[in-house]
């Protein structure tokens, strides 16, 4: 019995965690108000979502990576800091972060002098939680998980913002 409850709990610590926010809503939010300064760019350069902007890093497998590690973005200190401690962008971490970037590495960060980049802010939860669930749906699969499609396997993750 013991050992087949191990299995059963590798094998959720395996399965990935989906985002419970609207994507479909996140989808329209995203360009509506993100799409000025993000763009979701697959490694062929093929544009997913936005217009191909270049304010901010490339969203594309966002979710599940280490903050302020995409190639040639030029992040503020504040972000490297904080991707440095080894987080990761999490439904939790990203709504708060996108609702109030410099409060929220300020608070992480605890540096009441650090400051964030970004200007623009979500400011409702709801939509902070359906734009991540519309970025999950371009995260990086589990090693070994096909449940996120063909896609999303074979494609390298640039670092989120």
């Amino acid at each position: 019995m013991k050992l087949t409850g191990l299995a059963t709990a590798m094998t959720l610590l395996a399965v990935p965690a989906f985002a419970e926010g609207d994507a479909a809503n996140g989808e329209a939010i995203f360009g509506r108000q993100c799409v000025a300064c993000h763009v979701i760019q697959n490694e062929a350069g093929d544009v997913l979502a936005g217009r191909n902007a270049h304010v901010g890093p490339n969203l594309f497998h966002a979710v599940g990576r280490q903050p302020g590690t995409y190639p040639e973005f030029n992040y503020g200190e504040d972000m490297v800091a904080y991707g440095e401690t080894g987080v990761v962008w999490e439904e939790e971490n990203f709504v708060k972060y996108v609702q109030n970037p410099t409060d929220f590495l300020r608070e992480v960060l605890n540096n009441r002098r650090a400051r964030g980049k970004m200007a623009f802010q979500l400011r409702d939860e709801q939509d902070a939680i359906d734009v991540y669930a519309f970025l999950a749906t371009f995260a990086t699969p589990a090693e070994g998980d096909s449940a996120m499609g063909a896609d999303a396997t074979t494609e390298e993750a640039p670092a989120s913002n």
